[in-house]
């Protein structure tokens, strides 16, 4: 089933779908994505990943501060940024650009779910194929 839900997607869909899989922040979305929405506004990006959002295929998370049990520091996703604040997150322009100072805290994020899993991921049965 993933695969015929996978190819009905855009190539946008699935290119927020492929970020959400990397755990990649906001802004790297943009040069994977269909070249026609390369340079959409940021509303309409908005409503295609709102959109996943509310498939729950897709979370929006802030990165938030880690320390490895090693002491290594880095980062990782914090908790999911309700449903109700994620409009006019995704319609700010600011959080569409890569940080300037390469420090990712605080950035949106996306994280696939499990039900995106079962989107990104081949069944068994098609596995089998």
């Amino acid at each position: 089933m993933s695969k015929q839900i996978w190819e009905a997607l855009t190539e946008s869909e699935r290119a927020f779908l492929i970020s959400s899989y990397e755990i990649d922040i906001l802004p790297g979305v943009r040069g994977d994505l269909a070249e026609a929405d390369q340079s959409a506004p940021v509303e309409e990006l908005a409503q295609i990943l709102l959109g996943l959002v509310d498939r729950g295929w897709i979370e929006v998370c802030r990165v938030v501060p880690w320390t490895s049990p090693a002491g290594r520091e880095g980062f990782q996703p914090g908790e999911p940024v309700p449903r109700d604040r994620l409009q006019a997150l995704l319609c700010d322009p600011a959080n569409w650009e890569y940080p300037d100072d390469d420090r990712w805290i605080g950035a949106l994020t996306l994280v696939e779910t499990a039900e995106g899993q079962k989107i990104t991921r081949l069944s068994p049965g098609e596995i089998a194929e």
